[in-house]
Formats: C-alpha cells, structure tokens, sequence
C-alpha cells in the first residue's frame, strides 16, 4: 500500500466509525424507548444533540490539562479505529494487533481520569475513581480472551483472524470454535460499554454523573463524540474476533448492531450493581469461563 492511499484510509477508518456510531447511538436510544414504552428520539437526533454541545459556551475550564484529557478520551478511539480492519481498509492493523489495541483502547479511560481530575468536584473524582476500578475488573477477562483467541489462530494480527474465519466459513468463525471465550467477551464488552448494570462510574441518581459533572459545552460534545467510537469500537472488535469479521459492509454492520443490541438491550433491565458487586462478578463469572475456554483450546 502506498503512502496516499494508507493517509486516505486513516482519514476515512474514524470518520466511518463516527458515522456508525451515531446510528448505534440512536439505536441503543430507540431500543430504550421500546422497552420503557416511548416513542424514541427522531432519526437525526444523535447528530442534533453533538452540534448543539458544541454550539453551546463551555460554563466551566480547568486549563490546558482539561482540555488534554478530553482530547485523549476521544484521540484514544480513534488510533483504535486505524486498528480495527473493515471491509476494504485495513488502515494499520497489520503494524499494530490485538496486544497494541488492548493498550490503545485504555488510553480513553486515562484521559478521562486526567481531565476530570482538574476538577475540585468530588462527584468527578469518585466517579473516576469507579470507572478505573470497573477498567480493572473487565479487563481481566477481556485479556484472557484476546489472548485465548490469538493463542487458536496463532496470530494477533486482526487481518489473519478475520481472513481465517472467512476461509472457513460459520464453522470457522470464533463463536463456533470458542464458544466459552465467546461468552466471556460477551461479558467483558457489556462492562466496556458501561451500561447498566455496570454504569457505576456514572450513577446519575447517587453521585450526579460522576466524571460528566463538570463537563459542558464542548467538553461534553467530546464525551458524546466518544461514546459514538467506543460502541463502534467494541462491536467491531467482538465481531473481528468471534463472527468472522466482514466480508462486506452489509454483513459487516448487520453483525456489529447485532453484537450491540444484546448489551444494549440487558442494560435497561437490570439496576446498577455497585463497584464490589462489578469487581466480583467480573472476576468471577467471565474470567471463570474464559479460563475453561483456554483449557479447552489447550487441551
């Protein structure tokens, strides 16, 4: 690949993503609305709600530091989406792989927590507090499967992985092969979203939306332009790695807003558990299957 045409697809990989993210966005809304008997917002309404964030005066500014740690949070998903290989662009992802991407999609996450730690609010930091102590928790078994993952196709480059499952058809793909890991990254992608029951570090009726309190303005346009890329992100990476990948952009997005809508659609039927509870089960239920599943593949 030459250099205009890899520019070309760093440039295009994000703005998909962001584009994907805002009809996911709209579909974790109406799936909302469905299940609490609402209309739901108009089909535009994702878009509306970003320009009008970034439309508005930002009320409150803690320095060049709170500004740097929103830039992270959303700079973070990006050098993730140049990782993850979609129909027709593969971006970097032959230069980087699974090891590189795990590293690449906590940097959000940290900057968060650099951001919001401006702040002398107390809400922010015990919100902050909580979402890196739920970073800890998912990432355990999300590490076990990556690592099951790399460890049966014998590569952590997302193309070979993509490439292999395709070759062999839906009795190739991850799901079929690893089920047990496939559970478990069904688990630790639900935490990643931080949707309830696992929305700890948020909790609008305990701590006043925690890291978000004293955002506003563009600093909020940023968290919503994040949360697009971090439901892309995750989808994406779970469908690369269990469901083939994409073949082509049809199936590509039917089995990302497939993946999501499970997550999505449990979030709003369970209530919040509380930062212990989030830490046990994530360390008990996920990591116990992901660790059959590599004794099975090892086996």
């Amino acid at each position: 690949m030459n250099v205009a045409s890899l520019l070309v697809e760093l440039v295009l990989m994000p703005l998909v993503a962001f584009v994907v993210g805002l009809a996911m966005v709209l579909m974790m809304r109406r799936i909302a609305a469905r299940l609490q008997r609402r209309v739901g917002p108009p089909f535009f309404q994702p878009l509306f709600d970003i320009v009008k964030l970034y439309g508005k005066h930002t009320q409150t500014s803690h320095g060049l530091v709170h500004d740097l740690g929103i830039v992270m949070a959303v700079g973070g998903y990006i050098a993730a989406e140049t990782m993850l290989p979609v129909p027709g662009m593969t971006g970097i992802a032959d230069k980087g792989g699974l090891v590189v991407l795990a590293y690449v999609m906590m940097v959000p996450s940290l900057g968060l927590a650099l951001g919001v730690g401006q702040c002398a609010n107390p809400n922010g930091s015990i919100g902050i507090s909580r979402a890196l102590t739920a970073m800890l928790a998912y990432d355990v078994p999300f590490i076990i499967v990556i690592f099951g993952v790399a460890f049966h196709f014998g590569s952590s480059n997302l193309i070979t992985i993509a490439a292999a499952q395709q070759a062999a058809g839906i009795a190739g793909w991850g799901v079929s092969q690893m089920p047990l890991l496939a559970l478990a990254g069904l688990f630790a992608l639900h935490g990643m979203l931080g949707k309830q029951p696992f929305e700890i570090y948020v909790a609008p009726a305990e701590i006043a939306t925690g890291p978000m309190v004293e955002m506003s303005g563009k600093h909020m346009g940023g968290l919503f332009v994040m949360q697009c890329f971090q439901l892309y992100t995750a989808a994406v990476l779970y469908v690369t790695l269990f469901l083939g990948g994409g073949e082509n952009w049809l199936s590509f997005l039917a089995k990302s807003f497939a993946v999501l809508a499970v997550p999505v659609s449990l979030a709003y039927l369970f209530p919040r558990y509380r930062t212990e509870d989030l830490v046990r089960l994530m360390w008990k239920w996920p990591t116990m299957i992901g660790l059959l599943g590599l004794a099975f593949l090892m086996h």
